[in-house]
């Protein structure tokens, strides 16, 4: 079996491709977007969706980010199934 290759920096696209950044040029660029997608459309545009195999904490932060940073209540996780 092939030994997996996996993204050791983050990576941003520029036209076509991709290239390596830092992480401070892709969690702006990540920012700009959300920036963007909220003054266009409200954000009630965004919606998460958490797991239940991920721990209670992760999911408590992944809520708070969407109601507090983000501005929706559009959260739903797989924990009610």
């Amino acid at each position: 079996m092939a030994k997996r290759e996996r993204l050791t920096v983050p990576m941003v696209r520029d036209n076509e491709s991709l290239r390596e950044a830092t992480w401070e040029e892709a969690l702006s660029r990540a920012a700009t977007g959300f920036n963007q997608v909220i003054s266009e459309h409200g954000p009630q545009a965004f919606g998460m969706f958490s797991c239940s195999k991920a721990t209670n904490e992760m999911n408590y932060i992944a809520q708070k980010f969407i109601r507090t940073v983000v501005g929706s209540n559009n959260i739903d996780s797989c924990n009610r199934t």
